[in-house]
């Protein structure tokens, strides 16, 4: 899940994590969700490129770390993004959530590249 050079400031692939609040016994981990989206303009609607619980998701969530993808922690967005089958964009009910998360990238990633501009 490396982003590619259509995924930048357009596009940035993101992954959307939820915890489980299933009540567990003490030192038992609840089993969490993820779900990896990626957006290019040229595709109309951003796609779910990956999704999985428990272990997959950790390694969902540790792969978009290890490549410099934002992680983004939505309960209720992860819950509806689950949903979506892998490969197909998503639909137009959840427009504006991703949309906002997109916007949110954005600024996030102008302030990166602001902070390394030598002036």
């Amino acid at each position: 899940m490396t982003p590619t050079e259509e995924e930048d400031i357009h596009g940035a692939p993101s992954v959307e994590q939820e915890n489980g609040t299933n009540k567990l016994a003490p030192g038992v981990k609840p089993m969490q969700n993820a779900v990896a989206i990626t957006y290019q303009s040229s595709s109309g609607a951003p796609k779910v490129v990956a999704k999985g619980r428990g272990l997959i998701a950790e390694q969902i969530i540790a792969r978009a770390r290890e490549h410099g993808v934002f992680v983004h922690h939505s309960k209720e967005l992860v819950a509806l993004l689950m949903q979506v089958e892998l490969d197909d964009q998503i639909p137009p009910a959840l427009y504006r959530a991703v949309a906002e998360l997109l916007a949110w990238l954005y600024r996030i990633e102008t302030a990166r590249a602001d902070e390394g501009k030598v002036l």
